[in-house]
């Protein structure tokens, strides 16, 4: 036992294959080493337990096994005493996850099966990095974990992970805004080492940040552009958004509920009645013009519900007159004749009288009308114009599309707030963004990743012939891709989740990767959780979560999925196409300024000792 090699291998050895089914390999443990720590060289090695690696000797192959359980094999050699553990062999119970070549490298999944008296040993600290070594030779490395079992070193690759979408859950309080900081971070700082003037001009970063956790000044990057948007108040930062943006069909159809039949056809006929007045010198005459045509074809009528209907929608275009302090309705000079079914106006039976027409008092209120200046009013003034035809023509039932209209009003308020009509910039200032949605109302906080995800999507397929890339990290993802949402209706609900479905599934051609943080996986739609390539899994505890873990990562094995529910906190299951297997990894915590705002506060802090306040007087 001089050779180094072989002390070294007399050392390591566990025992040896005893049974093969399968995938699943029983070793027995040499008596010798059931110690729960080994000693070799000085150093202080960990015996195998479950949860740990063995490395199954078979000709110039490693056989790697994950150790599922253990248990205690009566010893033959005493049969009078096989019931009493002391005497027991201690046996393993294994699951291959991959094998090493001779080269050295480690492959996932399974090539060959070990033979009954193949010998099993404790993995060196070499065999340990080259399992987990997920990052090749040329490729850019993230070191962001350790191994939780070993404690070793864990490089993620930026090819593999960043190119990818990403799926991060895990309950409150168990590391997931730290995770989804680091990674960013991470990725980041890498990119910008490695070519800073390609990485801004490239790759685009868009965070949608529902809690205000990342946008402190030193998280993710300082060198980012932040969004602190509000509904609450008017002094919120505003997202550029251009006359043309606005006047765009899906912006509309997004902000106003659109249904697909009717309502989004509707959106599309004033938005074609828009362009055609337009907004520039003789516009205001056009329009004009366009009401007293509407008006002479109203007043003419001999249906009285309709007639009065349509004037309703005139009183929400037409300039307001008063006289005396009071308000003088568009009907004042009108009167309806029940018998005829028609309007009289002095007297005078208008459809056979249309000459008089002009001199009442809707049709010369057309005079004062002018453009507010507004293009979220002048459009829903252009709505009401095409409802109008759309009423005098049959071509549309006022119930069925007055409500995107109301819609588009109730919201315009905060649509001023959030977003600057004559601003015609970038949104991306700068390649990071943060949209703070935190001061948002429950409302815009659906529609705004929404809009914006849409929009950016669409610039980048557009750009998708260059080398370029763009990111969309949702945190909280639940608030905007749940599928149980009980506060919209159905048709809203799935065009928003169809949105989001086709970014994730068709994404990754036009250079468009997703990130999604939850607490609950469960009320995430099933499509975008399967679809992620990457997964980070924290501590849950919820049945239906686990559950649907279970579902979407179908190659996590049923210790490690056992495990979750116990997580410590900043450590977590990664697995993926990334990795050749999954891996517990203890995340590396940020330094305080550049964690996000997501720490739990201690009550201790809140409530300080009443001693602390009083002062020595010898001091």
């Amino acid at each position: 036992m001089t050779d180094p090699r072989l002390q070294k291998e007399a050392v390591l050895r566990v025992g040896e294959v005893t049974e093969v089914t399968g995938r699943k390999i029983s070793v027995t443990v040499d008596k010798d080493k059931n110690l729960s720590e080994l000693f070799f060289d000085g150093d202080l090695i960990r015996n195998v337990a479950v949860g740990s690696y063995i490395d199954i000797r078979k000709g110039f192959f490693s056989l790697i096994g994950k150790v599922d359980g253990e248990y205690a094999r009566p010893d033959a050699t005493h049969p009078a005493e096989a019931s009493k553990v002391p005497n027991a062999k201690r046996s393993l119970s294994i699951s291959l996850v991959g094998y090493v070549d001779r080269s050295g490298t480690f492959y996932g999944g399974t090539k060959e099966l070990p033979l009954v008296g193949n010998e099993a040993f404790l993995l060196t600290s070499e065999k340990v990095h080259q399992i987990h070594n997920l990052v090749s030779k040329d490729a850019i490395p993230l070191n962001v974990a350790v191994s939780d079992y070993e404690g070793f070193e864990i490089s993620l690759p930026v090819d593999g992970l960043m190119n990818s979408h990403i799926a991060i859950f895990g309950n409150t309080g168990s590391g997931k805004s730290n995770t989804v900081a680091l990674l960013y971070q991470s990725f980041i700082e890498a990119m910008r080492q490695r070519n800073h003037a390609s990485f801004d001009e490239r790759v685009r970063v868009l965070f949608f940040d529902f809690n205000g956790e990342y946008s402190r000044e030193n998280c993710l990057t300082p060198d980012k552009t932040v969004y602190n948007l509000s509904t609450r108040h008017d002094e919120g930062d505003k997202v550029p958004l251009s006359e043309a943006g606005f006047l765009d069909f899906e912006t509309l159809a997004i902000l106003s509920d659109a249904t697909e039949k009717t309502q989004r056809p509707f959106i599309r006929r004033a938005l074609g009645l828009a362009n055609r007045i337009g907004r520039g010198e003789g516009s205001r005459a056009h329009l004009q013009n366009t009401l007293r045509m509407q008006i002479t074809q109203i007043l003419q009528m001999a249906d009285k519900e309709r007639a009065f209907l349509l004037i309703d929608y005139m009183r929400q275009i037409l300039p307001e007159r008063e006289e005396g302090g009071v308000e003088v309705p568009l009907e004042t000079d009108l009167e309806w004749h029940n018998t005829t079914a028609q309007f009289r106006f002095n007297g005078d039976y208008l459809p056979s009288n249309p000459e008089v027409i002009p001199e009442t008092e809707i049709y010369q209120r057309v005079d004062s009308y002018d453009f507010a200046g507004d293009i979220i009013t002048d459009f829903i003034s252009i709505c009401y114009v095409q409802l109008i035809w759309d009423v005098l023509s049959n071509r549309a039932q006022n119930e069925h599309i007055a409500p995107a209209i109301n819609k588009l009003k109730s919201k315009q308020g905060d649509i001023r707030k959030v977003f600057d009509p004559q601003n015609v910039g970038d949104i991306f200032a700068r390649n990071i963004v943060v949209m703070n949605l935190h001061d948002v109302n429950i409302e815009m906080k659906k529609t705004l990743p929404l809009l914006i995800s849409k929009r950016v999507y669409q610039e980048q397929k557009d750009r998708a012939d260059t080398d370029s890339a763009l990111s969309i990290v949702i945190d909280e993802a639940h608030n905007i891709l749940s599928y149980e949402s009980s506060r919209e209706a159905e048709s809203w609900k799935d065009y928003r989740l169809e949105t989001f479905e086709e970014i994730i599934k068709e994404g990754r051609k036009f250079g468009v990767f997703v990130t999604v943080s939850s607490q609950r996986p469960s009320d995430i739609s099933q499509t975008i959780t399967s679809q992620a390539h990457n997964y980070f899994i924290h501590r849950l505890i919820n049945h239906r979560d686990l559950q649907s873990i279970a579902t979407a990562v179908s190659y996590i094995d049923k210790i490690t999925e056992e495990s979750i529910p116990t997580l410590p906190t900043g450590t977590c299951i990664f697995s993926g196409m990334a990795g050749q297997m999954p891996m517990k990894l203890a995340m590396r915590p940020l330094p305080d300024m550049q964690q996000p705002k997501s720490t739990t506060r201690k009550l201790s802090d809140i409530v300080p000792s009443a001693q602390a306040d009083v002062i020595d007087p010898d001091t």
